[in-house]
């Protein structure tokens, strides 16, 4: 049978062709609704954490953040639809179909080296947020960070092995009551604020639309915004625990498109009203919102309860980052042999908690640079870049496979086709393609810093985690990694 034949089932219907390497789900695997897959979607992109990031540039926000959302969210949420709707196994298995395998575990192996960085600035996010509960100063203190930043991980680590099925109610609650809510909070403050006639702390006239041209460096503005969006095709992984994938998934990643957008620019906005830019700080700039609002309002006990609430949100997007590229990546490792026998194991739970421990001692030692860098926001701000260089790889591979899976297998059963999926393909590479290299561009949010160190930081980061690591391991890859029962072992629910 060809690779565009598609097989007939017990009823006669045409049934999806699964290659061989997908993962299917136990007859017994549970079911999840595609508005949860949509809750942990949005969780694992969106979050307040972002906002003060953009806020700094007051209106001119609503543009960098509109411009990378057609360019870059649009083509992304669309291609991956089709994609996960005629192929199952994630992002592995579309980047095989359409190149190779080898190109395939590259992808894979980027979305997941990703986090490495991700985490430490996520639970930096964290941190100066738990400040406000204690002492805000803390906000700004490198050894209260790293030590956070420890303590939360390995937490994570320990939750994530219990299982997928309490990892997807946690996210999907973290989102809800940490994001959700303390957003339209931030908001609906932010307009009685200006209802009561106090002036904006960032000008809302339309001569701020655009932000102030310094130079080619202000398009990093735009480059960090592509990690902002970064993630929407990741919970595919899980795509074959919906009732009707064809059908839910492109419904679940349209929904999360929209509740993303809400939940960047609306909040970015209400701090810029409330702050001034040379005031806030990267990582504690919503709690300075809320703080600002709150006592302006005669309700600073609110505080801590918000601050609880913001980290609430920000562990669960955690967690769904820990159950999805970890898990996609044990699947291809099992089946293909990339990853030495060791970091195959699974625990009692069928899950991959060697990956996950190995992972964890890198994440430490990341977050250590935070006890000795003194610029807090500076080392949260050379994160963020190197996780968007990393995972940018990724994304130009999966657009480039897209129009090869297109034309190489027209026929393919597909519960969903992208219109002018060639043109989204295509803007989409480009996008991701100029962001890597605009990203090796110092932003002024880098501080006085040397603009080598920066890209010297940068090009290592993106080297040694997205060319040398990958490639070592397909060099020492051998045949007896293989597992020899990867296509029935028992994995978080479903199948390898």
């Amino acid at each position: 049978m060809s690779a565009g034949d598609v097989p007939a089932d017990d009823a006669g219907r045409p049934a999806r062709a699964e290659p061989a390497g997908t993962a299917r789900v136990a007859a017994g695997a549970q079911k999840i609704t595609w508005l949860t897959l949509a809750l942990m979607t949005t969780s694992s992109v969106a979050s307040l954490r972002a906002s003060p990031t953009m806020a700094v540039y007051g209106l001119a926000c609503v543009f960098l953040y509109l411009l990378p959302a057609v360019v870059f969210l649009l083509p992304t949420a669309l291609v991956s639809a089709e994609l996960a709707s005629g192929w199952s196994g994630g992002v592995y298995n579309w980047v095989a179909q359409g190149l190779s395998k080898p190109l395939a575990f590259l992808a894979v192996w980027c979305q997941f080296a990703m986090t490495i960085f991700y985490y430490p600035s996520l639970l930096a996010f964290v941190a100066s947020t738990i400040s406000y509960v204690i002492n805000p100063e803390l906000a700004s203190n490198g050894v209260y960070t790293a030590i956070v930043i420890v303590v939360l991980y390995w937490s994570g680590v320990w939750v994530s092995s219990r299982g997928t099925n309490a990892v997807a109610g946690l996210a999907s609650g973290g989102l809800i009551i940490g994001t959700l809510i303390p957003g339209t909070l931030l908001v609906l403050l932010g307009f009685v604020f200006l209802g009561q006639g106090n002036p904006s702390a960032a000008p809302m006239d339309g001569s701020h639309l655009f932000p102030e041209w310094t130079g080619i460096a202000s398009l990093v503005l735009i480059v960090n915004n592509f990690l902002s969006y970064s993630g929407m095709e990741m919970n595919a992984v899980h795509v074959n625990k919906l009732r009707n994938p064809a059908k839910e998934f492109p419904k679940s990643m349209f929904l999360a498109m929209g509740m993303v957008l809400l939940i960047f620019i609306l909040p970015a906005l209400a701090i810029s009203w409330v702050i001034p830019a040379d005031q806030l700080s990267l990582t504690a700039g919503v709690m300075q919102a809320f703080d600002a609002f709150f006592q302006y309002f005669h309700v600073g006990w609110l505080v801590p309860i918000v601050a609880i609430a913001l980290c609430a949100a920000s562990l669960g997007g955690m967690l769904t980052w820990l159950a999805g590229p970890s898990k996609g990546l044990l699947l291809i490792s099992r089946q293909e042999g990339y990853l030495p026998p060791f970091l195959q194991r699974l625990n009692k739970h069928g899950i991959q908690q060697n990956i996950l421990v190995t992972q964890g001692l890198f994440t430490t030692l990341i977050a250590l640079l935070y006890a000795l860098i003194p610029n807090v926001s500076s080392v949260y701000w050379i994160f963020s870049v190197i996780t968007t260089q990393v995972y940018l790889i990724m994304y130009l591979l999966m657009f480039v496979a897209a129009i090869q899976l297109r034309r190489k297998q027209p026929d393919h059963a597909r519960g969903y086709r992208a219109p002018l999926l060639t043109a989204l393909c295509v803007v989409g590479f480009v996008a991701s393609a100029l962001a890597m290299i605009i990203g090796f561009i110092p932003s002024s949010q880098f501080g006085g810093g040397s603009s080598w160190a920066y890209i010297g930081i940068v090009g290592g980061g993106l080297l040694l985690l997205g060319v040398v690591i990958p490639f070592a391991f397909l060099k020492a890859r051998k045949p007896s990694w293989r597992q020899a029962d990867a296509g029935n072992a028992q994995v978080d629910g479903g199948v390898a």
